[in-house]
């Protein structure tokens, strides 16, 4: 199957289980995360707090990556990093959960591309629910990196993709030296929290119509759960001006990456920032 959903080529329409050519890797990982985490819910529903705060803030550090580092730097060049900062942030997004850069960027630059037509990689408009959510991550084809980001070709964003692997066993396994509800919490449930908290973005974020006629949407209610990424809830802001570093337009529309962004630019880490200004 190539990239574009072309008539008769639905991926959604494939059976649970079955996992797009290369993405078999995917379906075990979302596999095995989601059998620890329900163990780990199960033997040690309730860790002591140090376990829970650690397992928050790793969750936090991931948050950040994903919405500074990946989204906001990467994906759409809204602002420019120190080089050692952001690939700092790369590997707590990784460690997150979210993927390499090049493919995380890839599907991103794709989806807005294409947003809310067939050829959409996550759009509920059309697989549904539950293909937005999860099942686009193993079953759709792979992104083509050389057409959505060959600005990542570079050696140093491609050691990334070579270290996905062993980066995520780590991620997984982390917590076992402090015992096993460590392992559990800040290993399987940590990683199943961040996935599912992403997920919504792709799913109950574009369920429906907005007025202007996309299906993106702002949910406040959605912003406290995503810790580090809080302010991808604003999601509907986002598509209205994708070249915007910040997506709380409003004051009282939280938006911790863009605070990030402001705290690093004071200290010189962050610079040519983009933000949508009210009219």
């Amino acid at each position: 199957m190539n990239e574009t959903a072309l008539q008769g080529e639905r991926p959604w329409e494939q059976p649970l289980w079955k996992p797009a050519q290369g993405q078999a890797g995917v379906l075990f990982f979302l596999v095995i995360i989601h059998v620890l985490a329900a163990i780990g819910i199960i033997f040690f529903p309730l860790p002591n707090w140090k376990v829970i705060v650690l397992s928050a803030l790793v969750a936090v550090l991931g948050g950040i990556g994903t919405t500074v580092g990946y989204h906001r730097t990467l994906a759409h060049r809204t602002l420019k990093l120190n080089k050692y900062l952001q690939h700092t942030l790369i590997f707590w997004a990784m460690f997150n959960g979210s993927g390499a850069p090049a493919s995380w960027v890839a599907y991103h630059r794709r989806h807005h591309s294409c947003s809310d037509t067939p050829d959409d990689v996550s759009s509920p408009k059309h697989g549904g629910f539950w293909w937005a959510h999860l099942r686009w991550l193993y079953q759709s084809p792979l992104a083509d990196e050389k057409r959505w980001c060959s600005d990542l070709g570079t050696s140093s964003y491609k050691f990334w993709t070579h270290a996905q692997a062993p980066l995520l066993l780590v991620s997984i396994f982390c917590g076992l030296p402090l015992g096993w509800p460590a392992f559990f919490w800040l290993g399987a449930i940590r990683l199943v929290y961040s996935l599912h908290n992403q997920c919504l973005v792709n799913s109950v974020m574009h369920l429906g119509y907005s007025e202007e006629g996309d299906s993106s949407k702002n949910l406040w209610w959605l912003g406290p759960f995503q810790l580090g990424a809080w302010g991808e809830n604003w999601h509907h802001n986002h598509h209205s001006a994708a070249g915007s570093a910040r997506i709380g337009w409003y004051w009282w529309q939280v938006d911790v990456g863009w605070y990030f962004i402001r705290a690093m630019q004071s200290l010189g880490l962050a610079s040519s920032i983009k933000e949508h200004r009210l009219s």
